[in-house]
């Protein structure tokens, strides 16, 4: 198998960044829109705030929350409930040769940054940066 030569490191490439934040974008504009067939989904206010592709683009990782928290743990499971239908209009959008198999998970990022900010509040850490 031949070795990509414009791409080495070990992140992902540019390819899957685009594709990614493709179907970032596709996937927060259904899920504002409603346009899902699923009144329980269609009822919550849900951020995507990451798509990471797999190297051969067959699967992409979304990272959703729900606006403010709430029903988090529903939220994955209402999402991988309507994966066909949102796969489908993905793949209308994308046009690649093959759809990405979808999967969910939850968007912990807020949290890291919470926690992040906390941690710089303490008078131990304002003391060592001080210096």
């Amino acid at each position: 198998m031949a070795k990509n030569k414009f791409h080495d490191g070990p992140g992902p490439s540019q390819r899957q960044l685009r594709v990614g934040e493709v179907i970032r974008r596709t996937l927060s504009e259904v899920l504002a829109r409603g346009d899902v067939h699923d009144p329980d989904l269609n009822r919550m206010s849900i951020t995507v705030g990451e798509v990471r592709t797999s190297p051969d683009l067959k699967i992409a990782t979304a990272y959703v929350l729900p606006l403010g928290g709430k029903g988090q743990e529903d939220v994955v499971q209402l999402l991988s409930r309507n994966k066909g239908e949102l796969r489908r209009v993905i793949g209308k959008k994308l046009g690649l040769k093959f759809t990405p198999d979808l999967r969910f998970r939850l968007d912990e990022t807020f949290d890291r940054l919470d926690d992040t900010r906390r941690m710089f509040d303490q008078d131990a850490v304002r003391r060592d940066l001080d210096e």
